[in-house]
């Protein structure tokens, strides 16, 4: 059941379930993404923690509020204050994507509150030749931008975030169309999420990037950068697998991602 906490300037949505050490799991910028649609198949795995899966603004149920802040800066902050109104003093965060570039944001302002970081192929960090984009990146652009986007724009949207085709099933790509059109993002293209280049050695938590080797949206040419940047950051790639790493390699993520916050190394 989705719940809301005020942020001082709007609501978060979420959804909490298990119990244990607090994990917060911020989902992608993709259309029709939220909390759910990212983690709803992931969380169950980890019920011996405290999981809060967000609705970042703009996103799902979360409002989106005026701000002229990058996005990931904007949403960084929005975190934090959910962290505290929900009794959350410090929590290990998982972030895919764009929410992957939230939980760096959140590591560099606030590293007291922060305990391990798991990064699945972030965004926030662009090498210095882009644009041209990668084409994931370009059909989300595209599809942000249209006035009325198309199932079709949809399912070949869904079919480039994955490497087994079969998983692009008719089932998830209503559920994401449906939900592009229930809060479709009014941003500028190329949205401007900011850039966390400068500040990644801040970032003191210990963490863990996990890449599909064939990822065509953040590609994997892009890891190093961050890889290099972070000064206690490990690396694991996974063949035959996109963007949506937690969707297609669902166990194996769940192991690599349990190992990695619980082991007290």
């Amino acid at each position: 059941m989705t719940s809301t906490v005020d942020v001082g300037d709007g609501v978060l949505a979420y959804t909490e379930s298990g119990a244990g050490d607090p994990v917060v799991w911020l989902h992608g910028s993709g259309p029709g993404a939220t909390g759910a649609s990212n983690f709803g198949a992931t969380v169950p795995a980890f019920a011996d923690h405290r999981n809060i899966v967000v609705d970042l603004p703009g996103w799902g149920a979360s409002p989106r509020p005026e701000s002229d802040e990058p996005l990931i800066h904007h949403a960084a902050e929005r975190v934090l204050r959910a962290m505290t109104a929900l009794g959350i003093e410090r929590a290990h965060l998982v972030g895919n994507s764009y929410g992957g570039g939230v939980a760096m944001r959140i590591a560099v302002t606030a590293p007291e509150r922060v305990g391990r970081l798991v990064l699945m192929a972030p965004g926030g960090v662009l090498p210095t030749d882009a644009p041209p984009w990668p084409v994931g990146l370009a059909h989300l652009f595209d599809y942000m931008a249209a006035e009325k986007p198309s199932r079709e724009a949809m399912a070949e949207f869904v079919k480039l975030m994955v490497f087994d085709q079969a998983l692009a099933t008719d089932a998830l790509i209503d559920e994401r169309y449906e939900s592009s059109l229930r809060a479709h993002p009014e941003l500028p293209i190329p949205p401007t999420f900011g850039d966390l280049t400068p500040d990644l050695p801040k970032i003191k938590a210990r963490t863990l990037l996990v890449w599909g080797r064939e990822d065509q949206t953040v590609p994997l040419t892009w890891a190093p950068t961050i890889l290099h940047g972070i000064p206690d950051a490990e690396l694991r790639v996974l063949p035959r697998c996109r963007h949506w790493v937690q969707y297609e390699r669902a166990p194996e993520f769940n192991r690599i991602v349990r190992e990695f916050l619980t082991d007290e190394g």
